[in-house]
């Protein structure tokens, strides 16, 4: 009996083992990078990637490596599809910074003994703005366009009762008038509930991929090769040659309990509470934490802190509430956060999932 329980709980561990293998695979590609000294601010290209999704985690202060097990997932830890039980839809849009507006949708559909599936679309623009030169800085009557997208697939498979592990891989394009940068990334992740209380630990590398590169039309301009000739075409066309710049590439560790089940078992109340690491390529590592109170599943009330421990952060403290009901068999939860920027003021966001 006893070498049956050991084989148990070897087999148990598996999944484990071999979901820690491929993220530590991930990060020893990217582990240059991360270990840079410097903060790297500025130096990355596609920064709208790391825009948040989903009122509920930005309440919560982002500090959902963990606790990210809903259609949400997507852009948080896509392991975290796996524990989904119906197909839900997101539908998210913020009036972002400087007239900036922020748009994502993504669905997640469960497949029985298969697994999960999900795509999502993110845009980031501005309204257009008039074309300006040297000669005429009043405007030429031009408009300029800019905007930022990304969309890609996703899928996640809980391996155990305990342990899930998901990945995503995503397109990403960047447009300035006639000028654009594209490439691909990738985000992998993992879930794990231990046996302790039920304390949850999650991990992911977000946004691990190309290099882009700006190009198009803006590039072409015209160059005389050789000034001291006499003669010669002055108006030869030339390729502008830009730099390659990376993304924005994010690894997340996080831990997460819910009190109030977990350790005091309290019916029909939920107080969760979490903390996540994380190191991000373009900056010096940080601590997000959160807490969610939640009555029967219904009335939601969060509150958090973002970027901790940064040296001349613009986040700070976040607060949230969320309400869910069951209307026609069909889940609507709707969540509000009010997020702090620092010198830009506070940002109110507003996300609506439906699970159908």
């Amino acid at each position: 009996m006893n070498a049956m329980k050991i084989i148990q709980r070897r087999m148990t561990h598996k999944p484990l083992i071999f979901g820690m293998a491929v993220l530590l695979l991930v990060l020893a590609q990217v582990a240059p990078v991360l270990g840079q000294k410097i903060s790297g601010v500025g130096t990355s290209s596609a920064a709208f990637l790391k825009i948040g999704v989903g009122a509920r985690a930005l309440g919560m202060g982002e500090a959902v490596s963990t606790q990210a097990q809903d259609v949400t997932a997507l852009f948080w830890n896509p392991a975290g599809l796996a524990n989904l039980q119906r197909m839900q839809i997101l539908f998210n849009h913020y009036d972002y910074l400087v007239d900036m507006q922020f748009e994502y949708a993504g669905i997640a559909v469960p497949v029985q003994n298969v697994g999960t599936f999900g795509f999502f679309f993110s845009y980031l623009g501005m309204p257009d703005i008039e074309r300006t030169t040297v000669s005429m800085p009043e405007g030429t009557g031009e408009m300029v366009t800019a905007y930022s997208m990304s969309a890609g697939i996703s899928y996640a498979r809980a391996l155990t009762d305990r342990f899930s592990i998901g990945g995503t891989a995503k397109m990403i394009r960047e447009t300035i008038w006639h000028s654009h940068a594209s490439g691909l990334a990738a985000d992998i992740g993992l879930q794990y509930r231990t046996f302790f209380k039920n304390m949850r630990i999650g991990m992911s590398i977000s946004n691990f991929g190309s290099d882009m590169r700006i190009d198009g039309r803006d590039m072409l301009v015209q160059h005389d090769i050789d000034v001291t000739s006499k003669g010669n075409n002055g108006n030869i066309n030339a390729q502008l040659s830009t730099d390659e710049f990376p993304l924005p590439v994010l690894f997340r560790v996080g831990i997460s309990a819910n009190l109030a089940e977990d350790f005091f078992a309290m019916k029909d109340h939920d107080l969760i509470v979490a903390v996540d690491a994380i190191h991000p390529s373009d900056n010096k590592e940080y601590l997000n934490v959160g807490a969610e109170y939640a009555f029967k599943h219904m009335v939601y009330l969060r509150a958090g802190y973002r970027q901790l421990l940064l040296e001349d952060a613009e986040g700070g403290l976040t607060m949230g509430m969320g309400l869910q009901l069951n209307v026609l068999n069909t889940e609507i939860i709707f969540d509000y956060a009010s997020i702090d920027f620092g010198v830009l003021d506070k940002q109110n966001k507003f996300s609506l999932i439906l699970s159908l």
